[in-house]
């Protein structure tokens, strides 16, 4: 099993875990907008703004932030985004305690 397997079991169980803690239900996630599709334009857009070499989403990322727009290069099912500068936020943080590995959130 590959390192990405491995962490996309972790994050199911995770979710698992979290949806039986708070009684969630698969139509309350659905209800509350977590399968929205982006707009096709959003994702050109990002998929555009992607480069294929190892350090450029970084600098992709300070690039976009000196334009007045950072671009997020992590995501979480919920939506909440970081760009990659400074701190761990809270809910990335947990996630990597968790044991999940950072990169199952890397966007694009």
């Amino acid at each position: 099993m590959s390192e990405s397997d491995s962490a996309k079991l972790a994050a199911v169980a995770w979710i698992h875990e979290q949806m039986d803690r708070h009684a969630l239900t698969l139509d309350d996630l659905v209800a509350a907008g977590c399968f929205d599709k982006v707009p096709a334009p959003a994702v050109e857009s990002s998929r555009k703004a992607a480069a294929p070499e190892a350090g450029a989403d970084v600098v992709s990322a300070k690039a976009a932030k000196a334009n007045g727009a950072p671009r997020p290069l992590y995501r979480n099912a919920l939506g909440q985004s970081w760009d990659g500068e400074g701190e761990y936020p809270d809910w990335l943080q947990r996630a990597v305690n968790a044991g999940q590995s950072i990169e199952f959130f890397r966007v694009g």
